[in-house]
């Protein structure tokens, strides 16, 4: 038996964004876009894959030429509630979620 319910009262058991495989994120920002959380952000990656930083909004952000592309990455998980919109809108399928009984309080 669930422990969560819809409006309508159907079981229902949110599942969480846990994390985003840097590998085949593209940084396409479809994910971020549908979610109202801010769970996730954009972030610069090198060429051996190394973070750099937070990215902003400016596109011209090349952290001082050692940026090879941005990501996405889970950086406020506790703001997740669930709903899966971030995963419907991957085209790369790079989110990991897990139920909400399978998450440690």
């Amino acid at each position: 038996m669930s422990a969560f319910k819809t409006r309508g009262g159907a079981d229902w058991t949110p599942v969480y964004l846990t994390q985003i495989n840097g590998e085949t994120c593209i940084g396409c920002g479809r994910c971020y876009k549908v979610c109202s959380r801010d769970v996730m952000h954009l972030y610069g990656v090198d060429e051996s894959g190394n973070v750099l930083g937070a990215a902003t909004e400016d596109d011209d952000d090349d952290f001082d030429g050692e940026l090879n592309r941005k990501i996405m990455m889970v950086d406020n998980a506790d703001a997740c509630i669930g709903c899966g919109a971030c995963a419907r809108v991957c085209p790369k399928n790079c989110q990991t979620h897990a139920p909400a009984d399978q998450i440690a309080a």
